[in-house]
């Protein structure tokens, strides 16, 4: 078999499974140069206080077991009863222990949850001594979340309206909701084999994937955002969505890879969208939101038919954690879509949730996700793990606080990082940079075509696109210069742009990276030249 051959058969793979080859060559490069893996996006800084707070909590949880049985290493069961003032004992004047103050000063002040209550579910939540209950989220940990959303998410949004009418389902990071949300959806019969959903590309690639497996086979409309209009979505794309056969629209806001946030002209164009599709059903994936000044997301705008997915794993250097969360509002579009079903899918709806609830008519579509994550049967050990929701808790309460007290530094920092890197790999390729407050830096997008034009001109970019496979690039990148980064095309890019991270390598790594670039970019220069002769 030839390279190109080769080659042929890896483009039909996915992006992160080229990604996996490509990492395989780069550590064995032919150079021996440093590897690089600019692919994956998982950041490299991670937040502390609130880890060392946890590590306190299992502490205390410890003792008060201890309290009841205390048999060397077999300890027992924790009671609410003066739980509070005992944990105000506990705490010391370590910088964590001052953060777990502070957080319950915030908890009992701003949200007015009971002290005992709080401390309780903190205790056992941290100990995993029993299933999440209820199953879908923890009480307090849904109270904590939805203040958190409102605060990086719903600017210039009625936060006390969103946060009440809001309810959250903690999950395995924000790809098990994706699958929980899909799964759900065509168990419900909200989406099916054959219908139409919309997709802002270029996008993750799961929402590219997922429809078209054997379980949905699903069409796909693209609502494309493109290099020419620095992948900003066209309010003229958004047209495409008013036609009533269109039942959901995929988005990523701000978009993976190209790190874009919608205008607000987009959301009041999404509004007017929805008035002449009321039966459109949204999904925003918001995980970089965090990263945009003043960010509003879909979900702000058109509660009523968005659902809203999260992660706390790109902000807080958490991927390894798995912690997401899936927002609905209590009054939704899923949930009518339901109740107005034909006969026959409620008798089936009913024989699928009637084991579980006396009321299944009546089961919100939020608590169908929880009880479906676990095909029904289990639901009622269902529910991310209680250690993992405190951590969303104390996640969510550092940022609070942080805002509160000192004017955010903490995401200040993360987005320092970010825009020196971003600077860094841009300035060393001679590429145009993007500096408006809607753009996170959090990936690059870089035309390889383009910037071969820039270099050494037309006629030597138009030899690259057709003497070459489209990921020849990346392969040569990876074989010889030890470099990882992700075939855009995996993503909805046309051929030739490739994705870098800004997230997940020292900062001095993103002019070595560039130069790298240009350096493979200059051989294959020598071998255009040579074929001149």
């Amino acid at each position: 078999m030839t390279q190109q051959q080769e080659e042929k058969q890896l483009e039909q793979l996915g992006a992160f499974e080229i990604a996996f080859k490509m990492k395989q060559l780069a550590k064995n490069n032919e150079e021996n140069k440093q590897f690089l893996n600019a692919g994956r996006g998982n950041p490299n800084w991670i937040e502390t206080r609130a880890r060392l707070a946890f590590c306190r909590l299992v502490e205390f949880g410890v003792q008060e077991s201890q309290r009841t049985i205390d048999q060397n290493t077999l300890a027992g069961y924790t009671q609410q009863q003066g739980i509070a003032q005992r944990f105000m004992q506990f705490l010391t004047t370590s910088d964590a222990d001052e953060f777990l103050k502070e957080a319950l000063n915030y908890c009992t002040q701003q949200l007015h949850l009971d002290a005992e209550t709080l401390i309780k579910e903190w205790t056992d939540g941290v100990l995993g001594n029993d299933y999440p209950t209820p199953s879908r989220i923890l009480p307090y940990n849904e109270l904590i979340i939805n203040r958190y959303l409102a605060k990086t998410l719903y600017h210039q949004t009625p936060l006390a309206y969103l946060e009440q009418q809001t309810q959250l389902f903690a999950t395995e990071g924000g790809t098990a909701a994706i699958a929980y949300i899909f799964n759900s959806l065509k168990e419900n019969h909200l989406i099916k084999k054959g219908d139409k959903i919309a997709l802002n590309t270029p996008i993750f690639t799961p929402y590219l994937e997922i429809p078209q497996l054997d379980d949905y086979q699903m069409v796909e409309i693209d609502l494309a955002s493109t290099e020419q209009n620095g992948w900003h979505l066209s309010l003229d794309e958004l047209d495409k969505l008013k036609d009533p056969a269109i039942k959901a629209f995929f988005v990523v806001n701000p978009s993976n890879p190209a790190s874009i946030a919608f205008s607000d002209e987009v959301l009041d164009k999404l509004a007017e969208v929805v008035e002449a599709n009321p039966n459109l059903i949204i999904l925003t994936d918001d995980v970089y939101g965090t990263f945009v000044a003043d960010f509003k997301t879909i979900y702000s705008r058109l509660p009523y038919n968005t659902i809203l997915v999260y992660s706390f794993s790109k902000l807080f250097g958490a991927t390894g954690w798995r912690l997401g969360v899936v927002a609905c509002a209590k009054n939704n579009i899923c949930d009518e879509l339901i109740s107005k079903l034909p006969a026959s899918y409620h008798q089936q709806l009913a024989k699928r949730y009637g084991n579980v609830t006396l009321h299944p008519s009546e089961m919100k579509f939020i608590d169908r996700l929880c009880a479906d994550s676990r095909s029904i049967g289990l639901y009622h050990t269902s529910g991310l793990s209680t250690p993992q929701q405190i951590m969303q808790s104390l996640f969510s309460l550092f940022y609070l606080i942080d805002e509160q007290k000192q004017k955010g530094t903490y995401l200040a920092a993360t987005k320092q990082l970010l825009q020196k890197r971003y600077f860094d790999l841009h300035t060393t390729l001679s590429c145009p940079m993007y500096d408006g407050q809607d753009n996170a830096k959090y990936y690059s997008l870089i035309d390889i075509y383009q910037l071969a034009e820039r270099l050494y001109g037309k006629d030597f970019a138009h030899y690259l696109k057709t003497n070459f496979q489209q990921i020849d690039f990346l392969l040569q990148l990876s074989q010889q210069e030890g470099v990882v980064l992700m075939d855009g095309v995996g993503f909805g890019t046309k051929p030739g742009i490739v994705r870098v991270s800004q997230a997940n390598l020292p900062t001095d790594d993103y002019a070595k990276i560039a130069q790298q670039i240009k350096d493979l970019l200059a051989k294959y220069y020598q071998g255009y030249r040579q074929s001149l002769k």
